[in-house]
């Protein structure tokens, strides 16, 4: 376990930075496909730049990264997919416990010996069924929470788009009976058999020395459903602001980047564009796309949708942005999002639930308001629209400070260093 200074969430010292270490770092993918996958690749890279040895281990996929390890990388999952029967149990088989993956990370132990093993999403594809090979091996273990998952079978805390916390006390049967896995009976039914499986082994409560949380929030609530505050590190997500040229001007309109699905509170923002009489511009593709079409069609709210962006693209869209907003109605952990705002120079709105208002500083980087509340929404972009321009581009420079000090690449980095040194003395 960790040092008793350095537990119950607390921020890290920043240690100095030794080379010559040995990092497994394991994720599902192995190619940027989520922000998860971002702050993964990130961090090898982050790591082999101070000169560590990376070896990662993820499952075979087409779009992966080229690694001289990948001969170790597990059979693919990949689900939509129209697999025969026997293929499926074997995958759903893999899913609760995955003997391939046991298997493949005993080769790796053999072959490159790690000084730390860094997790990041390894449910549903890879499997925990790996982690009690590095415990017997003495090799300390932190795992990123990128969701819920420890707590939620479904990881998000959602049912129907709406906060949901009804496996709370270990009620997980609520997965089936809700039916929270895309509604599906046999999917919920999994689900609920792999949490099972997992809590009984206790393949993530027995094996991970530290858990590395971006956010203090999700911090709290996992506390609130029953972990030792002591097994959680706060770890916030990081961009490299020097990659991002802020904008030069103020912008106009808002924005919106991310996924159009209910959780995000898009509704509540199309309903505000129309009452403020605000532009609105929406970055992102999702299930909700369509309804948000009829939906500004019948209000009259000034909306443009841009689809997907990427890449330079998508900055170009942030910087002509006089404000990114994120009107989430769910428990956000730490959006990237936020901290590339900050990056190229825009304020944020956003709602006070989860994570996001640990990252907006009230007036001074942007506002907050109550999630799924169209008045104080709308209130909240005439208030922006009508500032002197000085004004958000200030907040704007503010954010960017704030990325460049609290969220740079080199503050995330020696958060770990300081981490992994501390678990490797007490091992």
């Amino acid at each position: 376990m960790m040092p008793v200074a350095e537990r119950a969430g607390l921020d890290l010292v920043p240690a100095a930075s030794p080379s010559g270490g040995r990092l497994l770092s394991i994720n599902n993918y192995h190619y940027r496909r989520g922000g998860a996958e971002v702050v993964f690749l990130e961090q090898n890279r982050l790591f082999e730049e101070i000169g560590w040895d990376v070896v990662p281990f993820a499952m075979r996929h087409p779009r992966n990264l080229p690694s001289r390890y990948d001969r170790h990388f597990v059979e693919e999952i990949e689900f939509g997919h129209a697999y025969g029967p026997l293929r499926q149990l074997r995958h759903a088989a893999s899913i609760i416990y995955s003997r391939d993956a046991r298997a493949r990370l005993r080769d790796i132990l053999a072959e490159a010996r790690p000084d730390v093993a860094h997790l990041h999403n390894v449910y549903h594809h890879l499997s925990p069924s790996f982690l009690p090979l590095l415990r017997q091996a003495g090799v300390p273990v932190v795992m990123t929470l990128h969701d819920l998952k420890l707590a939620c079978p479904a990881y998000t805390m959602l049912r129907d788009g709406q906060v949901c916390e009804s496996c709370k006390g270990g009620r997980i049967h609520n997965v089936v009976l809700n039916r929270c896995i895309k509604g599906s009976l046999p999917l919920s039914g999994l689900v609920l058999l792999e949490t099972t499986v997992h809590r009984m082994l206790g393949l993530y409560r027995d094996t991970v020395d530290a858990f590395a949380v971006p956010s203090r929030f999700y911090i709290d609530k996992l506390v609130e459903w029953g972990w030792p505050r002591e097994r959680f590190v706060y770890v916030p997500n990081f961009v490299d602001a020097a990659e991002l040229r802020p904008g030069t001007d103020t912008g106009d309109g808002f924005l919106y980047v991310g996924r159009l699905s209910p959780e995000k509170g898009l509704e509540a923002l199309v309903r505000a564009a129309a009452l403020s009489r605000q532009q609105v511009t929406i970055v992102g593709t999702g299930p909700m796309e369509d309804s948000l079409r009829t939906l500004v069609a019948e209000t009259g709210a000034d909306v443009r949708f841009l689809g997907f962006r990427t890449g330079e693209a998508l900055h170009d869209a942030i910087r002509a942005c006089r404000a990114v907003v994120l009107p989430a109605t769910w428990y956000e952990n730490a959006p990237i999002s936020v901290l590339e705002a900050y990056a190229l120079g825009r304020p944020v709105i956003g709602t006070r639930i989860g994570g996001l208002p640990e990252m907006i500083r009230e007036g001074e980087t942007g506002a907050i308001v109550p999630p799924g509340d169209v008045v104080a929404l709308a209130d909240a972009l005439a208030h922006f629209a009508a500032l002197p321009p000085e004004v958000p581009a200030t907040m704007g420079r503010a954010g960017r400070h704030w990325v460049e000090t609290d969220f740079s690449r080199e503050a995330y980095r020696d958060r770990l260093l300081s981490l992994y040194a501390s678990l490797r003395r007490a091992r």
